[in-house]
């Protein structure tokens, strides 16, 4: 049946202003089609044959770290395998944690400017650092206690390295010594990380291993006259080596692979360092010279030969004063958010030290740390001028979620991350990366 008006419609005559009207028939209304695929029908099993392909459960460790998109689910994934107190080591940082929410909020904090009608058919993410090449735009930072997270600890980190081609760096503080890091990866880029000792024979020890082991790059960390205020791990009762309380253990209990890997390995120890036993802060406090001046720094330039490196910049005086004393590269660094709470943000700072030693004409690298969790971060770094970046608790939380796998599978995010932004930004290789790119929002 056809739709039709009214009849009638009455309409205002040609000569408006009469009282006269004129009638005029309705135009029926178009009949209408329905399109044949709205249409209600019985579904036919040949439909429904495709969609109705389970796949099969997979519960295996590399299906669990592949269904992860992001450092945020290998965390995820790290805190329900990962006792308390290990991942509290990772996770936390000093007194109220506010540096580190910061830190990771100024990433957020920003705004991409893409470019379009680029060819960005291949992604190129090489950089030279340090008279080397990378293959990818950042390296493993030194990372304590590493092993206590999971078993197989700087083994998986820097064999992971080795295979993405990018730098290692042990610490000092590290559960495998130097010489083991460098049997495990002998291919690899391997960084040594050096925390300097009031006993100046035990630190020059340490520097002549890393060069005999044929690490190319020292590493010195200086924001650590005194150890930070790390509240998680002084209420989960963080010792050397671990102490097992009724509550450690039973946290343990619901996690047997990590239970089991501890138990069947050798015992933890700070490789580099004679055996110890009290608390993370206790050693730091006890080990580590507050009294480091410059002249700390000139003795090291000239004890070490390779690329000299200086982790814990957070001043454009300071940063600009250690390329004076020699540094080849500044880590801009708040020790993740570790040490002084309501420190500096390195992702802040960034702007201001390049610009600050681009006027000085200074050839030394500009690294970063603190706050990256997505390859996104990483090319907002390199925009605004860093040019490597550093990552611990990324690596460290696909290192609790699966062992060397799950270090892998942090590098593959990042890459992917980088990759995918790069091209949407219309940039093909890092060089290429500049301020134009990133723009900071006020909050």
């Amino acid at each position: 049946m056809t739709d039709t008006l009214d009849p009638k419609i009455t309409a205002a005559p040609a000569n408006a202003g009469s009282d006269e009207t004129v009638t005029r028939p309705a135009q029926p209304r178009p009949a209408v089609v329905q399109p044949p695929a709205l249409k209600r029908r019985v579904p036919k099993v040949a439909d429904l044959a495709p969609l109705m392909q389970f796949k099969k459960p997979e519960f295996s460790k590399t299906a669990r770290l592949k269904r992860a998109s992001t450092i945020w689910e290998l965390r995820d994934i790290a805190k329900r395998r990962t006792p308390q107190a290990p991942f509290d080591y990772t996770d936390g940082a000093a007194e109220e944690e506010i540096t580190l929410r910061r830190a990771r909020q100024a990433f957020q904090d920003i705004e991409f400017r893409p470019g379009i009608l680029r060819d960005v058919s291949k992604i190129d993410l090489r950089t030279d650092i340090l008279g080397k090449e990378s293959r990818l735009p950042f390296g493993i930072a030194p990372t304590g206690f590493t092993r206590m997270m999971q078993s197989e600890g700087e083994y998986a980190g820097s064999q992971a390295a080795e295979a993405a081609g990018i730098p290692y760096t042990l610490s000092t503080m590290g559960t495998a010594s130097i010489e083991d890091v460098a049997t495990a990866a002998p291919n690899g880029r391997n960084w040594f990380q050096l925390y300097l000792w009031t006993d100046r024979a035990r630190s020059l020890e340490l520097i002549e291993r890393a060069a005999k082991a044929g690490n190319d790059t020292l590493m010195v960390t200086v924001d650590t006259a005194v150890a930070g205020a790390r509240l998680r791990d002084v209420r989960n009762g963080m010792t050397i080596p671990p102490a097992l309380t009724i509550k450690t253990v039973l946290d343990a209990s619901y996690r047997p692979a990590w239970w089991f890997n501890f138990l069947t390995h050798e015992p933890l120890t700070f490789a580099s360092l004679s055996r110890y036993t009290g608390t993370v802060a206790d050693l730091i406090n006890s080990m580590f010279d507050p009294t480091l001046t410059y002249e700390d720094l000139d003795w090291l330039r000239e004890t070490w030969k390779g690329k000299l490196v200086v982790k814990g910049i957070q001043t454009v005086e300071d940063a600009r004063r250690v390329v004076d004393h020699g540094a080849d590269g500044i880590i801009l660094s708040n020790h993740g958010g570790r040490q002084l709470d309501r420190a500096p943000i390195p992702f802040h700072l960034l702007p201001e030290v390049t610009s600050a030693l681009n006027a000085d004409n200074s050839k030394a690298a500009v690294m970063l740390d603190t706050g990256i969790m997505s390859g996104a971060d990483i090319v907002a770094a390199l925009a605004l001028g860093a040019d490597f970046a550093l990552i611990g608790r990324a690596y460290l939380y696909g290192l609790m979620a699966g062992g060397r796998e799950g270090v892998d599978r942090t590098i593959q995010i990042l890459e992917k991350d980088m990759t995918r932004t790069m091209a949407l930004l219309g940039v093909s290789k890092v060089a290429d990366l500049n301020p134009d790119h990133v723009r900071l929002l006020q909050r």
